[in-house]
């Protein structure tokens, strides 16, 4: 673990393998500039999230790409959560062109060059898998979000990860019956699989944290008028339940119906959020805020 003009950077015992290992069988030139390539991947992601005035706590580094240790979970607009996502893979474009450059005024050797490029490539393009923490998993649970309630968009987004983890464990697995060495698919995909779990296991914190920090998304969105989106609710259910129906980019008024589906209350989502941080049990009903 480094730290550098303000920014820790933790290199992920995964990362540190590889480059012992690769030291250890000749490979050490093919590991820097595997090293080099991820770095600036991550520097990509760095700067938009900086750009946006993000709270970045770490950046860890991986073999295959990094992740970004923010402070913000769900509390801002989702297309920077879109934009920070794709800063990282849109490094390896300029690489590329800088390569192919390179290689054409005949500066260094071409086989490197060759190899810098399909590493670039290879990284680009695994990272954009629609897996979480790989940036392309960011872009899916952006997109989601658009689409499902929040609580909905990262469970969704989990379990999406968790299934294609497991495909790239069997693809893996088959390679190995066939005759092949395919390790380094194999510990990536345990890898992805296990931080999904992890991920997993960790919803309701995840959800809680989105839920801490909507009162300064509403406030943004009210400030700049919104159309509410209406959520229709008997009085009987619970405000867990209720708050699990919240959309990420829509402000709510919650109204309460009786069984013949008369109003019997509007509620903006304030008070809802409100009441249920404010230490309301999660399975006291809705009616508790008005009655």
């Amino acid at each position: 673990m480094i730290k550098v003009a303000g920014t820790t950077y933790r290199f992920h015992p995964l990362f540190t393998l590889v480059l012992i290992g690769s030291s250890l069988t000749g490979y050490f030139l093919e590991a820097i500039t595997l090293f080099g390539i991820v770095l600036v991947h991550e520097l990509g992601h760095l700067a938009a999230a900086n750009g946006f005035g993000w709270r970045v706590r770490e950046v860890q580094l991986l073999p295959f790409g990094g992740v970004l240790v923010v402070d913000e979970l769900g509390s801002v607009p989702t297309w920077e959560e879109l934009v920070v996502a794709l800063a990282g893979p849109l490094q390896h474009v300029w690489l590329i062109i800088l390569a192919l450059l390179m290689k054409w005024l005949e500066v260094g050797t071409a086989s490197w060059w060759d190899y810098f490029i399909e590493a670039n490539i290879m990284i680009c393009l695994f990272n954009l898998l629609p897996v979480m923490p790989l940036d392309g998993g960011k872009v899916m649970q952006s997109l989601l979000g658009y689409l499902l309630s929040y609580h909905n968009t990262i469970l969704y987004s989990v379990w999406i990860s968790m299934f294609l983890s497991l495909g790239i464990i069997v693809m893996a697995i088959l390679q190995l019956i066939s005759g092949q060495l395919p390790l380094n698919i194999l510990v990536i995909g345990i890898f992805l699989l296990v931080s999904n779990w992890y991920a997993y296991r960790q919803l309701p914190y995840h959800f809680f944290r989105f839920l801490i920090g909507r009162g300064s998304r509403v406030s943004l969105l009210l400030s700049r008028g919104t159309l509410a989106q209406p959520i229709v609710i008997t009085k009987h259910r619970t405000m867990a339940d209720t708050l699990k129906l919240f959309m990420r980019e829509k402000y709510h008024l919650i109204y309460i119906v009786n069984e013949a589906g008369r109003i019997q209350a509007i509620l903006p989502e304030q008070q809802l959020v409100s009441g249920y941080l404010d230490g309301k049990k999660p399975g006291s009903a809705v009616s508790d805020l008005f009655m």
